[in-house]
């Protein structure tokens, strides 16, 4: 009997990972998909349902019922077309204005009230929590319709230095975590994933920069790009950490169950609501 419970030790975790390989691969595929051959308009609508699902396990770690969900998910989707269309990410001419006030709430949001959070912890309101989901979601869809409308290879850009931050944490993190970065919010987090998520960052930013940018960049160039890519990982990693607590304050291990192996939308997305926004807002300044 002891072998036997060894057998399915090792195995269910191999399952697990093929799961997540599967789903991920499934995710990847779709994406590009979408990316390649979606006209604008329509790459807007599936932000925008993306940010309804997102709204929907949201609600439900707020404790909402099923009606309310389901109001507030299609608000949220809603939400982004309505703003998407009207500030010019759908494909056709708008306000730009309308955007940067989007991209701005957000930038609020994840520079003063969330470090606030998650060093004191969560205590806001059911309602305070729904206008938070709000800001966190929608923002983070626009920019993400916004940057594929001016630039696929810099939305694209954007995407791969939250998901090498994430990658990288991880190995970094098994291979030498040794101290805490947050233990009563997310324990499995550490230093040394941080800085691994940070090196994994600033290399392959470095490397894109003089790929789809300059390549020849001078020292200058250096001496605001690599604090800007700490920052951009300093973000994705409070993204990651401020969805982990508002699990922790309802109680679950997972927004949802939508994605086998990956648990929900928000956890997927979780980094991406916290950096897309700013790389939105910094991208109607340049251009």
């Amino acid at each position: 009997m002891a072998i036997r419970q060894n057998v399915w030790a090792e195995a269910l975790p191999a399952a697990m990972l093929k799961q997540r390989v599967i789903t991920a691969l499934a995710l990847v595929t779709g994406l590009l998909v979408a990316l390649l051959w979606f006209p604008q308009w329509a790459w807007l609508c599936l932000v925008s349902v993306i940010c309804a699902l997102g709204a929907w396990e949201w609600s439900g770690l707020a404790s909402q019922v099923r009606a309310t969900r389901v109001v507030y998910a299609l608000g949220a989707g809603a939400l982004v077309l309505g703003l998407g269309f009207a500030g010019g990410a759908g494909g056709f001419d708008g306000q730009t204005w309308i955007l940067v006030l989007a991209y701005l709430s957000s930038v609020v949001l994840w520079f003063i009230f969330v470090p606030l959070w998650l060093r004191r912890g969560w205590g806001g309101s059911t309602r305070t929590a729904m206008t938070v989901g709000i800001i966190v979601l929608v923002p983070s869809a626009l920019a993400m319709a916004q940057l594929r409308a001016v630039d696929m290879m810099l939305m694209l850009f954007a995407l791969v230095l939250v998901w090498v931050a994430d990658i990288a944490a991880y190995f970094s993190g098994r291979a030498f975590g040794r101290h805490k970065l947050a233990p009563s919010i997310s324990p499995g987090k550490t230093w040394e994933g941080a800085l691994g998520a940070l090196a994994g960052v600033v290399v392959c930013g470095t490397i894109g920069f003089l790929l789809l940018v300059s390549p020849t960049p001078g020292i200058a160039t250096f001496a605001w790009l690599v604090p800007f890519l700490a920052a951009y990982t300093a973000l994705s990693i409070i993204g990651d950490l401020f969805e982990s607590l508002v699990k922790r304050k309802a109680g679950a291990k997972d927004s949802g169950t939508l994605l086998p192996g990956h648990g929900g939308v928000l956890d997927r997305i979780d980094s991406l609501t916290s950096t897309l926004p700013v790389a939105g807002l910094i991208l109607v300044w340049l251009y």
